[in-house]
């Protein structure tokens, strides 16, 4: 899938305008929270927040930014579930998924090195991936989506613990965002 049709899938997820006061983001609309849209400049209240301003920050902030245009150059399915962790939790939490992932599965480093779970998408990590992909094909790409997939609904639940009125949420993260 191209990122045009990940983020046409993104905003039919996350719909229009929402201020649920459960939400700890706060106001948004198309999935962006006012914080984000300020942060890249738009000033005017979000009930009028331009989709095309909301796809401009998905491509930037949450696809080129974080490097998952190149994660998805060795794995597409990777970078498609890599995408939709980033805008739905950070584009930190989801590269460190992916590093966490890779060094479970590199079978004790015999694979290709470990890399440091930083969370910030680089040349060791681009490597180790093309390492298990090399060594894994197509299979093992939906198996590291499984890992990472593992780790979002992990993450998921955690907030709802740590966080009761996430509780609110935790149904449709789980329903609309594990595979």
């Amino acid at each position: 899938m191209t990122i045009d049709g990940l983020i046409d899938r993104v905003l039919e997820q996350e719909g229009g305008y929402a201020n649920d006061r459960a939400d700890a983001g706060g106001e948004t609309r198309y999935g962006i929270t006012a914080a984000v849209a300020r942060a890249h400049g738009y000033v005017g209240p979000m009930r009028r927040f331009p989709i095309a301003t909301a796809r401009e920050i998905y491509r930037s902030t949450y696809w080129e930014r974080p490097k998952l245009d190149a994660v998805a150059e060795y794995a597409p399915e990777v970078g498609g579930i890599l995408f939709d962790t980033a805008v739905n939790m950070g584009p930190s939490v989801a590269a460190t998924f992916l590093q966490r992932s890779l060094n479970a599965l590199n079978r004790g480093a015999r694979d290709y090195p470990d890399v440091v779970p930083d969370g910030a998408i680089g040349s060791a990590t681009l490597a180790a991936l093309s390492g298990f992909v090399a060594r894994r094909g197509k299979r093992g790409e939906r198996v590291l989506v499984k890992a990472i997939e593992a780790l979002r609904g992990e993450r998921y639940v955690a907030l709802a613990e740590a966080r009761p009125t996430d509780e609110t949420f935790l149904y449709g993260w789980l329903a609309n965002r594990i595979g």
